[in-house]
């Protein structure tokens, strides 16, 4: 049972990502989010007018095996953000409203994909 809700949860997400509309498929605006650099601090980093329905993984988080997850996203575009714990779009997803949605530093992130 938990299987189907979550895979129904997956699909829903991914007809959100297919199905909206976006203006020269790219999402205006900037998203940004805060991961660990080499010696430990807090770096943040932005993606510029990323583009839509495609999946980005985060390259500073890319590596699980290396790398800790990216945290606290903001999502200062005109797009939905559809962040996922995984990379290439995998695992457990949370939804950032365009213009300001956000996440506290609890929220785990590494790759993401904008409607």
């Amino acid at each position: 049972m938990r299987l189907r809700s979550t895979v129904a949860a997956a699909l829903g997400a991914l007809a959100l990502i297919v199905a909206v509309p976006s203006s020269a498929d790219a999402a205006s605006g900037n998203f940004s989010y805060t991961y660990s650099g080499l010696d430990g601090s807090p770096q943040v980093a932005f993606l510029f007018d990323p583009p839509s329905r495609v999946c980005i993984t985060l390259p500073e988080v890319a590596d699980p095996g290396s790398s800790s997850p990216a945290r606290s996203p903001r999502n200062n575009t005109d797009a939905t953000a559809v962040v996922f714990t995984g990379v290439d779009c995998e695992g457990d997803f949370f939804l950032l409203r365009p213009h300001g949605g956000h996440a506290s530093s609890r929220l785990k992130l590494r790759s993401v994909a904008f409607s």
